[in-house]
């Protein structure tokens, strides 16, 4: 397999039905023994012959070197013993090594794909900024990696060495990277893979969000997905390549309203949301989810879910213009049936050995699972985001602070209950972000609240946990129209209703302090702002230390109402 690297500085519509996807292809369904029409095979007059192209993915992998547990931090070697953990690299080597063998002893086409975010959510990041994932993903073998936003969470000179390390090309179209950067000139544009003697094309595009929820800098910058595609399409297709591939890192319901919008995409293999497509996974979106583009033509887009847990596996057929016309496949759970490969669990224990004593370090007994999911943490009060909320509290209390705020998207992992460790807490909060403090009117904190939860209906990571301070969100009222209603602090051991003139110390990481995550109002209003540290982790940890054992809460902070 070759490559040619070619370098470079809405709405959606409703997905289609299967009925449509048929009349739109000129297709006829063949169920599947299992008798699923989820699981589904298309097939057309065009598809008979055809082209077919097998496509292993991944995506939001965070650093997730080892195992996991089900609530996506490290595994505990107890739960490894009762084959309670899933993914780690070595699952995920063992599961791709065989699938690929699989593939190509039957006579078809492979290439293995990552559709971003590599970097961030374990101590392995953290200690070796992104040369243990790229090391094992070498090994493994990956044919192209989009960029996802955390791969800039320490900057593009730690992303610009990481493209260096890796075997294979990171690539994202909608960036341009300034001339002197040391990142300038080291993300292809796109790349056109020689697979089979035909020609395919994988474009890539990164969240335009990534200014504001990560740290690229200012000669980084991130243009519209959709205007990018919409020409970048038909240049490629210009140069004869048919089948285009989106390795995108823009979210599910974004991928939905790209293929809705441009002409000329035959496939989307997506990330950032971490959403789980399954055909077999009770209430998740449909392996592949199917969306009409202008030209009338079905779209297949594809995502599996975060955090090693899944691999997908997607077979394609393209008729002679490129379009899919058949489509099968399905994301597989890696769980305790899938054996590490035993090379790489070597290697991971070599490069763990280092940081194992600080991650073995108990910090204190916790009385219950303390939820720090993404669906829950994006959405409404997690109890994570009031553990994190009144740390900080505690901790800037002689700073006189006395409201806390977090972005949900902030906090990557759930701890169980048990004995928590210094690694847990990491998986937490693995940023490395420091407690900050300044003063905010309470015009500028309602104002920061509603601009928070403006964009709740795609899990952004936006969405304010809060401590000291609480508030109604009316899901019937439009983003940015009122949606934060009814918003108390305490004062004293009252709930008092926040005026707006009056000044108040807030609590929050530097990261949002200084502007990120949409806070604006907290780098341009806030008023003696200080980047107090210590680092959120420590807060974190000392807190439950100084509280145990720990016992997880909810307590109204945030009433949701309206909502579907």
């Amino acid at each position: 397999m070759s490559n040619e690297n070619n370098r470079a500085g809405g709405q959606a519509k409703p997905a289609l039905s299967r009925r449509r996807f048929l009349q739109v292809a000129g297709a006829t369904l063949a169920v599947t023994s299992t008798g699923s029409l989820a699981h589904f095979s298309m097939r057309s007059a065009h598809a008979q012959g055809a082209f077919k192209l097998n496509i292993l993915h991944i995506n939001d992998m965070h650093s997730r070197v080892e195992s996991i547990s089900k609530y996506g931090s490290t595994c505990s070697a107890e739960d490894e013993t009762a084959g309670e953990c899933f993914g780690g690299f070595g699952r995920v080597a063992t599961k791709i090594w065989e699938r690929r063998k699989a593939i190509e002893d039957a006579g078809e086409n492979v290439i293995t794909l990552d559709a971003g975010d590599q970097f961030q959510g374990s101590l392995f990041y953290t200690t070796y900024r992104g040369k243990a994932e790229g090391e094992f993903m070498n090994k493994i073998g990956f044919d192209a990696m989009a960029l996802g936003n955390h791969e800039f969470d320490n900057g593009p000179d730690v992303l610009a060495d990481f493209v260096d390390f890796v075997e294979f090309p990171v690539i994202c179209g909608n960036i341009e990277v300034a001339d002197g950067e040391k990142l300038a000139g080291k993300v292809d544009e796109w790349v056109i893979l020689d697979v089979g003697g035909e020609k395919v094309g994988i474009l890539s595009v990164l969240t335009p969000d990534t200014a504001t929820i990560s740290s690229p800098g200012p000669n980084v910058t991130i243009g519209d997905d959709i205007e990018y595609l919409k020409e970048a399409v038909t240049r490629i297709r210009g140069e004869g390549v048919n089948k285009v591939l989106l390795l995108s890192h823009v979210g599910f319901p974004r991928d939905q309203e790209i293929a809705a919008q441009v002409d000329g995409i035959s496939a989307i293999i997506g990330g950032h949301s971490h959403t789980l497509l399954s055909n077999t996974v009770e209430g998740a979106p449909a392996y592949a989810t199917l969306v009409e583009n202008p030209s009338g033509k079905a779209v297949p887009i594809v995502q599996a879910e975060a955090y090693s847990k899944y691999l997908g596996d997607l077979a394609l057929t393209f008729d002679a213009e490129g379009y899919v016309a058949e489509a099968t496949g399905d994301t597989l759970l890696l769980d305790a049936s899938i054996t590490p490969d035993a090379e790489i669990e070597a290697r991971i224990d070599e490069l763990a050995g280092p940081i194992e004593t600080m991650k073995s370090t108990e910090v204190a007994e916790i009385a219950g699972p303390i939820d720090g999911s993404r669906e829950t943490c994006r959405a409404k009060e997690c109890e994570m985001g009031n553990l994190v909320t009144d740390a900080i509290l505690w901790k800037a209390a002689d700073q006189g602070v006395t409201i806390a705020i977090q972005n949900g998207g902030g906090l990557r992992a759930s701890i169980d209950e048990g004995m928590a460790t210094v690694g847990d807490v990491l998986a937490v909060l693995p940023f490395q972000n420091t407690l900050a403090t300044m003063k905010l009117s309470g015009a500028d904190i309602v104002a920061s609240l509603e601009a928070a939860v403006n964009d709740i209906e795609n899990g952004a990571g936006k969405f304010p946990q809060v401590g000291g301070l609480r508030y109604t969100l009316d899901m019937s009222v439009a983003p940015d129209q009122g949606r934060v209603k009814d918003v108390e602090v305490m004062d004293g051991d009252q709930w008092t209703a926040i005026e707006m003139e009056k000044m108040y110390g807030v609590g929050t990481n530097n990261f949002m302090r200084q502007g990120g995550d949409g806070y604006a109002l907290f780098a341009s209003n806030g008023v003696d702002p200080y980047d107090y540290g210590p680092g959120m982790e420590e807060v974190v940890a000392e807190y439950l230390a100084e509280h145990a054992p720990y016992q997880p809460k909810l307590e109204d902070r945030i009433t949701v109402t309206g909502a579907n």
